[in-house]
This record gives C-alpha cells, structure tokens and sequence, in this order.
C-alpha cells in the first residue's frame, strides 16, 4: 500500500508536468522549443552526430596520416571521418552550426541529406546555406514557425528594401527592389495576396519613395492607402492617362543622366547602362514603385476601342519594366491569373518580372504561370498550399531558389493608419498631382528634382 502512494505521489507531478509539456508544444511551440526541444534536439547532435554522418553518406575515408595515428595509439576500428563540426549556437527557433566540408564534398551533398538529418536530430527542418567554398551553415529549425508568423525583431530594412514575410528556415523575407527591380504576386481569392500588399505598402509608406496605384476594381484595394499615393488610377481609363505621365518621367530621367554624364542627346536609352543612383544626392530624382492590383483588369476588354487602349497600355507597361529600373521606376503586379489568355504582351511583361511571389492558386497552370519559367521545382509546392493557411506562398526568383514564406496579419485599419502618419513624405511631383486623391494631407516634401512634364490640360 505504501508503494503505490510513493507511485501515485510520484505519478502525479511528472503526468502533470508531461500535460503540460504538450499543451506549450501545441499552443505555444517556441516556448516548448526554448524549454524541452533545445536541449532534445542538442543531446541528439551532439551524441549521434559521427553516425548519423556515416550513415547519410557524408563521412570520408579518414587519410593515411590518420590511419597510422589510430593504429598506433588505439589499434581500434579506422571509422570514416565526418565534416569537422563548428559550435552549436541555439537560436529563439532552432540552432545553427557551420560544417567544413571534406575534400570532394559539396554543398548539394549536405542539401540532399537535409530529410534524414530532421529525422535523426528531431527537429522540424534543416536548411543549407553555402558560407564559402568548402565550408555551409547548418539551420536547424525547431518547429514550424509559419504556423504562427512573429517577424524576428532584427528586420529591418533600408530604402526600398521591406521584410514583408518569413521564410521557412526563420529568416525574414525581405522584397529588395534594388536587387529584384519588378515583381509579379500571384493568388486567388482570400489567399493572402492582399496582405503581402499591405506589409508592402506599409513598409515603403515610411520611406522617402513615390508611390504609385493602379486599382480596377474602383480602388477598393488601394484608395486606403490613397494619403500615401502620389498617384492612384481606379479604372481602365484613369490608367491610360497616368501610364504616359509615367513614361514622360522615365525619358526625362535618362536625359538627366545622359546631361549629367556628357552622353550625346541622341543616344538611345536602351545603350545607356547607369542609372539614377550614380547621380549626386541632390540630384537625384525620388525612386517610384508602381502597383498594379488585379493586372487582368487592364487586360479584358469588350469592344473594339477598349482593345486599341488595352494595347496601348500593356506597350507602356513593358517599356516601364524593360528600362524603368535606371530611371528608378520600379513595378509591383498583383492578379489571380497572369497568361497568354489574357491578351497580346501579356507573357513577354511577365518575362520582365524577375520576382515571384504565389499563394494558393485554384489550378496548376496559374502555378507554372508564376514559377514554371524560373524555378520549376517550386510548382508542386503552390500547388499544395492549404486554404486554412492565408498568406502562405512560394517565393522565387531568376536564381532558380525557391522558398515558403507566410506574411503576418496586419489589418487593414493599422496599414491605413501608417500611411495618414506617413503622408508628409510624398514627394512633389507636379506632373502626378492631377491624379491624386482628395485626401487632406500634410505640405509634401520637395523633392530634390523634379523633371517631369505636367499632363497637358484636357477639354
């Protein structure tokens, strides 16, 4: 009798402490991570780490010099020798080590292992990253932090560069246009896509940036944001005035940079290689990030006219992907679909869309659509994102690598109110002004040049 009252006096702590183990895994998993998983997850390394490389084929026959040593020293078993292992540094979300490799190895070796290595160390993934020739950094994460997005506090951004989501190995996912000038979001309904849009106005509201809005559907989309936007078109035929006022401020900037590097008036733009960043800071005309929301929009049209103008305007569209980027001009495209369906230069601007961004799609051809022309692999896995998961999508870029992200909730009424706080810094841009929204706002910032043309009064 009195061994089961020490059983139950026992029992009772450790069931409660187990209860309570799997509560924190289930609802608050970094909390578990940090108390429970971490030191698992170490111990498992730390003892298993020589097998486990033998057995995921990434130990090496150890050299003669180290035969000769072990027989002489221990006359034991010679074992193949892993890559040397660095320290282990834990992390909120997992822990990271840096591995020198062998001799023969490469980092696609550790890559394709990435699977047994979860397994074996218990964690929930393992991502690689090449640090420099013959040597990779080893991201152990340990539990699915796109379940619930918090955004690490050390992302932050410079100018046009925004961390907009998290990537699956932790990291943030930082939309750097002066990396990747034009991107291309894809998703269907309710997918996500107009959250990435506001972590993506939200975050250029707060720099000294032009921003531009093209919205079709009457602007229900961007005209929150409308005391941020220096300009915001909402139908097909506010578009085709404001897309040649864009065109106009792209050739006026190329002859700025032409007068400021000596280059002859009649050289065309396409040979010109430098851009506005080469200008002097007083000099330099204000950086402009078009959006395009529901890009279809301006693409379906009904009547004979409406397909004149549709022309016209995927032309413009084109020609501000293709040389917009020396001049500063940057473009951002949303739509549920994006291809040949659509109409004449629909395929060759998504050509010049080098970022991609997909959430859940309704069909496999909307996935290839975005990422079947630069990263193949990562079609299968839009293809396979659930409807009870909004804002994750699959990242890719001209590189071929490919990532999930998931973007945090922000509502609409906090990405509103960052851009009324931030309204002071819309740049003076005359020939922009005819399309801005009536919406009291502070005295705009001068901008340090201003070469555009105005719109020429119509009747």
């Amino acid at each position: 009798m009195s061994d089961l009252t020490t059983l139950l006096e026992v029992g009772g702590p450790v069931a409660a402490l187990g209860g309570g183990a799997a509560y924190a895994r289930a609802k608050n998993p970094g909390l578990y991570w940090s108390t429970v998983g971490l030191p698992m997850s170490t111990a498992r390394l730390l003892g298993s780490y020589g097998s486990v490389m033998e057995s995921c084929g990434l130990a090496v026959a150890p050299s003669r010099l180290r035969v000769l040593a072990v027989k002489a020293t221990t006359r034991g078993e010679v074992r193949p020798v892993p890559p040397r292992r660095g320290l282990i540094r834990p992390t909120t979300t997992g822990l990271r080590l840096r591995l020198r490799l062998a001799p023969g190895q490469e980092p696609a070796d550790v890559a394709a292992s990435a699977e047994r290595l979860r397994h074996a160390w218990g964690v929930h993934g393992v991502y690689v990253t090449p640090v420099k020739p013959g040597v990779v950094d080893l991201r152990l994460v340990g539990y699915d932090v796109l379940r619930k997005v918090r955004m690490p506090r050390k992302a932050v951004g410079g100018l046009l560069q925004v961390p907009v989501a998290l990537r699956e190995d932790a990291t943030p996912f930082v939309r750097d246009y002066r990396a990747v000038p034009h991107g291309l979001t894809l998703g269907a309904t309710l997918s996500g896509k107009s959250m990435y849009l506001r972590h993506l106005i939200a975050g250029l509201a707060r720099q000294p940036v032009a921003l531009v809005g093209i919205d079709c559907k009457r602007g229900v989309e961007l005209a929150p944001f409308a005391s941020r936007l220096s300009a915001l078109a909402t139908d097909p035929d506010q578009a085709a005035e404001l897309l040649p006022v864009l065109i106009r401020e792209m050739e006026d900037r190329y002859d700025l940079i032409k007068a400021r590097q000596g280059i002859a008036p009649s050289t065309p733009d396409e040979v010109i290689t430098s851009d506005i960043w080469g200008l002097p800071e007083h000099e330099r005309p204000v950086p402009i990030v078009l959006v395009v929301d529901e890009v279809a929009e301006l693409f379906l049209v009904a009547t004979k006219k409406e397909e004149e103008r549709r022309d016209e305007m995927v032309t413009q569209l084109i020609r501000l992907a293709q040389l917009g980027r020396a001049a500063g001009i940057y473009l951002e495209v949303c739509g549920q679909r994006f291809g040949a369906e659509l109409g004449k230069g629909a395929t060759m601007l998504r050509a010049q869309l080098s970022g991609r961004v997909c959430h859940r799609v309704n069909d496999e051809a909307s996935a290839k659509m975005a990422l079947g022309d630069i990263a193949p692999e990562a079609v299968s896995a839009a293809c396979t994102i659930p409807a009870e998961r909004p804002g994750l999508a699959v990242a890719g870029d001209t590189s071929g690598g490919w990532s999930r992200i998931r973007t945090p909730y922000l509502s609409l009424a906090d990405a509103a109110a960052t851009c009324r706080a931030s309204a002071r810094l819309v740049p003076d841009l005359p020939a922009l002004k005819p399309f801005r929204s009536s919406v009291p706002v502070p005295a705009p910032v001068k901008s340090p040049v201003s070469t555009v043309r105005p719109r020429p009064a119509t009747s």
